[in-house]
């Protein structure tokens, strides 16, 4: 045994900090470079991904395999829905099933009736490998935090990543030559995934101050969760668009509603008559933002645009069809529904995007996979114990998400994915984890 524990023991903790390591670079590296407006942060942090799944398989313990699969019970095959969806493109299938643009140029130049749906074969690779690196950070992250102090650490890391994306949106207010290269729509996706995580560090501040821990240093911890939660909600609240503020406000409310089943200890049946309750609620402010505006769904909670601008999106939706035109080629595509087909036609939304690039079954794919993690989340808070905080956070970020997704095209950037990727880990794994110690 003391072999075990100096040999293969001692390789296999080597390659689990191995992937600790690489999972905080891959997130850190892809959202600060993507913030300071570089071009390669999406292919660092993949790339780190990448060795971060690599040291997790050979760290990996029969106890660590039993972990992910409880944390993934909740359908865990869902997971690869979107990579197959991706992948699918690539396959060559009948000119019936695809896009009309490319039944057109069969009609005009004639040829085979049969060919890859994707309108770039280069893009469409490279959104799935972004998928693959997603899934991975997933998976890894599901696996390296099961150990408390990591959770902690990721959290906090997560917490600062939201924190400065939202800081940068705020000194672009106040003095606009600052920080003028990072994106706002990126800016404001981490401004309100920053309200949700932050709240979660000042309640891991107030359960430290509960506990054995040291008051200094909980008092501390939760003045920078107090400090980032603050510059948050100024750029959501205050600098963002009316729709992606009400996400946020969905995703606090989310978080009181498990605060106030766990504190006051109601029944099943309570719980649910409020949960349903809330959900009413949801949908009654969700109903009426979309009848505010007219048009294609799709289109109605995003910012007002141009009547051109408008004109050639409701063209491109109108000729989506179930497979959509190829992932990750909206602006490809977009052009041809343009007077001017040098200019480029940006999404609108990250709805409008994944319709347009993966048809009715990648966005349904994607809702499905967002609300069975959000149910699985938002069980799992209520079932935990002091650890509640994290899988309430993960629920609160994932809400904002679903409803922001069609505001706004922040969720289009890699950081975004990835970060978003390793909150969905962390709670999954704090809802049934137990410290490995």
């Amino acid at each position: 045994m003391y072999g075990d524990l100096t040999g293969s023991g001692f390789l296999r903790a080597r390659c689990l900090s191995l992937a600790y390591f690489a999972l905080i670079v891959a997130i850190v590296s892809a959202s600060a470079l993507e913030i300071a407006g570089a071009k390669f942060g999406a292919q660092l942090g993949m790339m780190a991904a990448a060795l971060s799944l690599l040291a997790a398989a050979f760290s990996a313990r029969k106890a660590d395999y039993e972990h992910y699969l409880r944390a993934t019970a909740w359908g865990r095959w869902v997971l690869i829905a979107i990579p197959l969806c991706i992948a699918a493109q690539l396959a060559p299938l009948w000119l019936s099933w695809a896009h009309p643009i490319w039944a057109s140029v069969h009609d005009t130049l004639g040829g085979l009736p049969f060919g890859p749906i994707t309108a770039d074969l280069g893009l469409t690779l490279n959104v799935l490998f972004l998928a693959l690196a997603t899934l991975s950070l997933l998976g890894v992250t599901i696996v390296v935090v099961r150990e408390r102090g990591r959770a902690e650490l990721v959290l906090f890391v997560l917490s600062g990543i939201a924190t400065v994306g939202a800081v940068a949106l705020d000194l672009h207010w106040i003095s606009p030559g600052l920080m003028a290269a990072a994106p706002s729509d990126l800016a404001t996706t981490f401004a309100g995934l920053g309200v949700m995580l932050n709240l979660a560090v000042m309640q891991l501040a107030a359960e430290r101050a509960e506990t054995r821990h040291s008051v200094v240093r909980s008092v501390a911890i939760g003045l920078c969760g107090l400090l980032g939660g603050l510059a948050s909600a100024a750029a959501i609240f205050g600098l963002s668009g009316t729709n992606s503020a009400i996400a946020a406000v969905f995703g606090l409310v989310l978080i009181l509603l498990i605060l106030v089943i766990r504190r006051l200890d109601l029944s099943p049946l309570a719980a649910g008559a409020l949960s349903v309750a809330a959900l009413i609620g949801a949908t009654i402010v969700l109903t009426f933002l979309f009848e505010k505006s007219s048009g294609p769904i799709l289109l109605r909670l995003v910012p007002n645009m141009e009547a051109e601008t408008r004109a050639a999106l409701e063209r491109m939706l109108a000729d989506t069809r179930w497979f959509g035109a190829g992932a990750g080629t909206f602006s490809a595509v977009g052009r041809i529904y343009l007077s001017d087909a040098g200019a480029p036609l940006l999404a609108p939304s990250a709805a409008t995007a994944i319709f347009a690039d993966m048809g009715w079954i990648g966005l349904f794919a994607a809702v499905v996979v967002s609300l069975t993690a959000l149910m699985r989340l938002f069980f799992g808070a209520l079932q935990r114990g002091r650890d509640s905080f994290f899988p309430a956070a993960a629920a609160a970020c994932l809400v904002f998400v679903l409803v922001q997704g069609f505001a706004g095209p922040g969720l289009l950037h890699p950081a975004a994915i990835l970060c978003l990727a390793v909150i969905v880990g962390l709670g999954l794994s704090q809802s049934v984890s137990q410290s490995s110690r």
